[in-house]
C-alpha cells in the first residue's frame, strides 16, 4: 500500500513514465495516478496498455529510437521515470539492445535537458554487477555485465551519470533486483514447471538469487523521485532477503503445495546447446528455444543489500519473499495459468 501523504508533492504534478505497458512501468503509472499525479505514458503500442490505465493517463505514442517522439513526450513534464528498455529479447542482436538501451537513453536525456525537468529517475538493473563474488554486494560492487542486455544497460547508465554531472539536473538511478508479482509472466515458466513436476535444477542450486516484489519496487521509485538524499546516487532496490536457488524452488513448491523437485543435471551441456541455438536463430531474428542467459539463471550469483536505500531514503521491503510468492501464485491461478491450489481463495492481488 502506497501512503499518499508520503508523496504529497507528486499530487497534481505532470509526470512521464516510459514503458508503461511493461510490468514495472504499468504498476508505477497506476500508483502515480492513485497519488493524484497527472500521468503521461510513453508507449509504442497503446493497445497494450492495461485497461484500467487507458482512461486515467495521457498517452504519448512513439519509440525510444525516435528523438522527436521522445522530446514531445517529455515536454511539459516535471518528473520523468525512464523504465522502458529492450529487455531480455532472445532474438535481439547486440545492436538492437544498444539502439534502445543506449541511444534511447540519450534521447530521453536530451529531452529532459531541453525542457529542464525537475527530476529524472532512471531504471537500470542489478545485472550491471553481473555475478557477484562478495555476498551481499552493494552499489560499490564492481561492474561485470555478462550479456548484451546488461552491457547496454551499463552503457546507458554511464550516459546518465555523465549527463547529470554536466547539467546538474536532479537525477537518481535505480538498480532493481529480479522484480515479480501479480501481472508478471516471466516467472510463470518456473512456477509451472515446479507445479507440473518437470523442473530440472542445473548444477548444485547453491548460487544466490535476489528478488523484489513489485509493490516494494514501486515504492523505491517514488522515494527516489521525491527524497533530496536520492539526488546523484544509485540505489539497489531489493526484497527482504536473497536465497539459494534450492531454497527458492522449495519455497515455490510449498506455496503450490507440491513436492520439492529433485531432478538435477549438469550445466555445461545446456550452456553449449544454448550457444548453438543462439548461433543459428539470432541472425534470423528467431527467438532460440534455449539460450545461455537462461542457463545463467543457474550459475550467476545475485545477492545484494539495499542498506543504502534504507539509510538514505527510508526504504524498507514490506512484502516478504514467501508472501510475494504466494500472491504471485494466486494471481497465476486466478487467470488460469496454474492449477488452483485446493482451498485457496481465487481473489488475487492486482
Amino acid at each position: 500500500m502506497i501512503a499518499s501523504n508520503d508523496f504529497s508533492m507528486l499530487r497534481g504534478q505532470k509526470v512521464l513514465v516510459t514503458g508503461a505497458t511493461c510490468f514495472a512501468g504499468s504498476h508505477l503509472a497506476r500508483a502515480l495516478v492513485g497519488l493524484g499525479a497527472s500521468v503521461r505514458v510513453f508507449v509504442r503500442r497503446p493497445a497494450a496498455l492495461h485497461h484500467d490505465l487507458r482512461s486515467g493517463v495521457d498517452v504519448a505514442v512513439g519509440d525510444l529510437r525516435d528523438r522527436r517522439a521522445v522530446d514531445a513526450a517529455v515536454k511539459g513534464c516535471a518528473r520523468v521515470f525512464h523504465i522502458a528498455a529492450l529487455y531480455r529479447d532472445a532474438s535481439a542482436t547486440a545492436r538492437d539492445f544498444w539502439e534502445v538501451n543506449v541511444g534511447g537513453v540519450e534521447h530521453v536525456l536530451a529531452a529532459c535537458e531541453a525542457h529542464r525537468i525537475k527530476r529524472l529517475v532512471h531504471c537500470s538493473t542489478i545485472g550491471v554487477h553481473g555475478s557477484v563474488s562478495h555476498v551481499p554486494s552493494d552499489e560499490t560492487s564492481p561492474f561485470n555485465p555478462s550479456d548484451p542486455y546488461q552491457k547496454s544497460k551499463l552503457a546507458g547508465e554511464d550516459r546518465v551519470w555523465t549527463w547529470y554531472r554536466r547539467t546538474g539536473i536532479p537525477t537518481t538511478v535505480i538498480r532493481p533486483a529480479g522484480n515479480y508479482g501479480p501481472g508478471d509472466l516471466r516467472f510463470l515458466k518456473l512456477f509451472r514447471s515446479i507445479q507440473q513436476g518437470y523442473f530440472v535444477m542445473l548444477g548444485r542450486g547453491e548460487v544466490f538469487y535476489h528478488t523484489v516484489y513489485i509493490d516494494d519496487l514501486v515504492r523505491g521509485h517514488l522515494l527516489c523521485a521525491t527524497r533530496e538524499a536520492a539526488i546523484g546516487e544509485p540505489f539497489l532496490i531489493t526484497g527482504d532477503r536473497y536465497v539459494a536457488l534450492n531454497e527458492l524452488v522449495s519455497l515455490i513448491a510449498q506455496v503450490l503445495e507440491v513436492p520439492v523437485p529433485r531432478w538435477r543435471a549438469p550445466v555445461w551441456p545446456f550452456y553449449a546447446a544454448g550457444a548453438v541455438c543462439e548461433a543459428f536463430c539470432v541472425p534470423f531474428g528467431i527467438s532460440p528455444p534455449l539460450h545461455r542467459r537462461r542457463v545463467g539463471f543457474f550459475t550467476h550469483n545475485r545477492a545484494f543489500t539495499s542498506t543504502k536505500a534504507q539509510r538514505l531514503l527510508g526504504y524498507a521491503p514490506q512484502i516478504s519473499l514467501t508472501e510475494g510468492l504466494r500472491r504471485t501464485a494466486q494471481w497465476y491461478e486466478a487467470r488460469g495459468h496454474l492449477k488452483p491450489v485446493n482451498g485457496r481463495s481465487q481473489v488475487a492481488h492486482s
